[in-house]
């Protein structure tokens, strides 16, 4: 049963309430985000980092699990995020990014 790991006493409250889903300890849930995006914009921003200045990453869209847009805008949020002023373009077969001069 799923109420297992949770304490008797609230056990017995919980036996009361017809509950919808699934419970668990509040020590046991996950902290933090890590989204299906992570692995990519990871690399990608690695990369950045060691960009020479005027050039640009060929990302392969072929490679990419998700679409072209879901990775521009992980890849957009995690930028905005790190203060990072990063651009981006794409064709038929790759995504481009590359770091902006300030």
């Amino acid at each position: 049963m799923a109420n297992q790991s949770i304490p008797p006493a609230s056990r017995s409250i919980l036996k009361s309430v017809a509950m919808h889903f699934k419970t668990m300890e509040q020590a046991d849930v996950p902290q933090g985000r890590h989204g299906k995006h992570k692995l990519i914009v990871t690399t990608i921003l690695k990369d950045l980092d060691n960009l020479p200045p005027g050039a640009a990453l060929k990302v392969p869209l072929a490679d990419l699990d998700e679409s072209k847009e879901k990775v521009r805008s992980a890849l957009n949020r995690a930028t905005r995020k790190g203060g990072l002023n990063v651009a981006t373009a794409t064709d038929e077969s790759f995504l481009y990014v590359w770091n902006v001069g300030k």
